[in-house]
């Protein structure tokens, strides 16, 4: 049996490396939603790891919904990133600060 602090501590090293991603890469737009995405998944690891050693399912539940709002997420983000990509060639975020209407 794999005690509780295990799974903590993973989910922290992901999500760590996911802030660290964020602000060490501020340029490339698809690096950015993956770790939005990292973030999110060491947020379900926590409430999986919770709900399991507390008895409950209402953790493991809620990670059905952020699981769907994060494919909702790449989804429209992937699209938007491709729709910026055919204007201008490029997925620099410094370039794109800029939104016509």
């Amino acid at each position: 049996m794999i005690p509780l602090s295990h799974f903590l501590i993973v989910a922290a090293v992901l999500f760590s490396i996911s802030v660290a991603g964020m602000f060490l890469n501020r340029k490339n737009m698809l690096i950015l939603l993956m770790c939005i995405e990292l973030m999110l998944l060491s947020v379900n690891m926590n409430f999986i790891a919770f709900s399991h050693y507390l008895g409950d399912m209402a953790g493991q539940v809620f990670v059905f919904f952020i699981l769907t709002v994060a494919a909702a997420e790449a989804a429209i983000g992937l699209a938007i990133l491709v729709t910026l990509f055919r204007n201008r060639r490029t997925i620099n975020v410094q370039e794109l600060d800029a939104m016509k209407g």
